[in-house]
């Protein structure tokens, strides 16, 4: 029976390059899965329900909430956007390793729903380089940057509760590590239980003696 899979959330400043790093892992390695969210907004030319969303309407995204069937979710801009919890079930009941990009507030709530959730949070390696990489984008204006910054001064404040703080100066480096992250939380003793009790009924033959 194949393992099940481990819940990641990355989180990070705007500007970090999560989602680079995410694109990258993905097509790296085979056993990710990128969780899909729920969303009230219309889709955009060439979105696909069930591909970049699960497009629903106000009336089937409250009756989500109503029913639990949400992990998490906000309401942004006058649309509601979540994530499901069973497709996210779904994809750990098949092994794979689901990773949910989300902002801090989200992801605490997460972590309390589901606290074997890993929580790793990308940041760059200084103030100064995440200020050169908004203004790198060339897509938003000087007071949206200010705003992004200001916005991640007081981000800051969540870095501490999360499980591990990769830094992306080099993005090789960081997919690398963030790939070792998960492939060395399959090996906790807390999510090995079951082999564990093998062990010990599989042992029980040496210790009663012949």
């Amino acid at each position: 029976m194949k393992d099940r899979g481990i819940l990641i959330i990355v989180s990070g400043f705007s500007g970090a390059g999560k989602g680079t790093v995410m694109k990258k892992l993905m097509s790296e390695y085979d056993n990710y899965a990128l969780s899909i969210s729920a969303t009230t907004r219309a889709p955009r030319t060439g979105e696909q329900d069930g591909r970049e969303y699960f497009f629903k309407t106000v009336e089937e995204f409250e009756a989500m909430i109503e029913n639990n069937q949400l992990i998490e979710y906000a309401c942004y801009v006058g649309n509601y956007y979540g994530t499901p919890k069973e497709y996210v079930e779904k994809m750990l009941d098949e092994g794979k390793d689901v990773i949910l990009e989300i902002e801090m507030q989200g992801t605490m709530k997460v972590k309390e729903m589901m606290p074997e959730t890993v929580l790793v949070f990308i940041a760059p390696p200084t103030a100064e380089e995440l200020k050169n990489r908004l203004e790198g984008r060339g897509t938003e204006d000087s007071e949206t940057i200010k705003a992004r910054l200001k916005r991640a001064s007081e981000e800051v404040v969540y870095m501490d509760k999360y499980d591990y703080l990769l830094i992306n100066d080099k993005l090789d480096e960081c997919v690398e590590n963030l790939h070792k992250i998960v492939q060395m939380e399959h090996s906790k003793v807390s999510r090995n239980i079951n082999k564990i009790n093998f062990y010990r009924e599989d042992l029980k033959i040496f210790s009663e003696g012949e």
